[in-house]
């Protein structure tokens, strides 16, 4: 697979990309190998970036940049989390199938997870800018419209009429994941650490 090629077609093209990612025979390890673990390091590593590079502007104290060793470890907390939470959203995908009259398929439950996510890590380039988060927040939101078009190819073999309920769920069950990761990569460095 031609990363850049299959980032490129999934964002701007998905509809018909979704068609060759149906087709295309593939293991959960070389969609973790050769596609989420280059990407995830997206977020992660320019986040690092911006925390030692750019810095924070902070009321009374100015600018604070993060100390290496602090934004270093930040960062590779964060990426395991990013990659774990992949899977488990496929996890989540993979369970729910039979409530929604789907054919439980883990490696197709792994392709909507990882691909679905591509925006959101390719947006992870703003992290650069500790201000510009809000943007990669919108990209991922588009990543939720390829989740619909891959639950629609039918990925899950999801009936059209359930595929919204479905989508919905995942979604809810994965953004309080998200959420409950935050909290841990936030409470550990604040702990450790201080707060900023």
């Amino acid at each position: 697979m031609d990363i850049a090629q299959r980032v490129q077609s999934i964002l701007l093209k998905p509809k018909e990309e979704w068609v060759k990612i149906k087709a295309e025979p593939t293991t959960p390890a070389e969609l973790f190998t050769s596609y989420v673990m280059i990407l995830a390091a997206f977020p992660a590593g320019f986040q690092l970036l911006g925390n030692v590079l750019v810095g924070r502007r902070l009321p009374l104290v100015g600018v604070f940049r993060w100390p290496i060793g602090r934004a270093l470890g930040y960062a590779v907390v964060s990426y395991i989390l990013w990659i774990a939470a992949v899977y488990l959203f496929a996890l989540i995908i993979n369970e729910l199938a039979p409530s929604f009259s789907s054919a439980k398929n883990m490696t197709n439950a792994l392709k909507l997870a990882v691909y679905s996510m591509t925006p959101g890590w390719v947006a992870g380039i703003l992290y650069i800018i500790p201000g510009l988060w809000a943007l990669g927040v919108l990209a991922s939101l588009y990543g939720l419209f390829i989740l619909y078009l891959g639950f629609d190819t039918p990925l899950m073999e999801t009936p059209k009429k359930k595929i919204p309920g479905y989508m919905l769920l995942s979604v809810v069950v994965v953004a309080v994941l998200y959420v409950v990761f935050g909290w841990i990569v936030k409470g550990a460095f604040a702990v450790r650490y201080g707060r900023l």
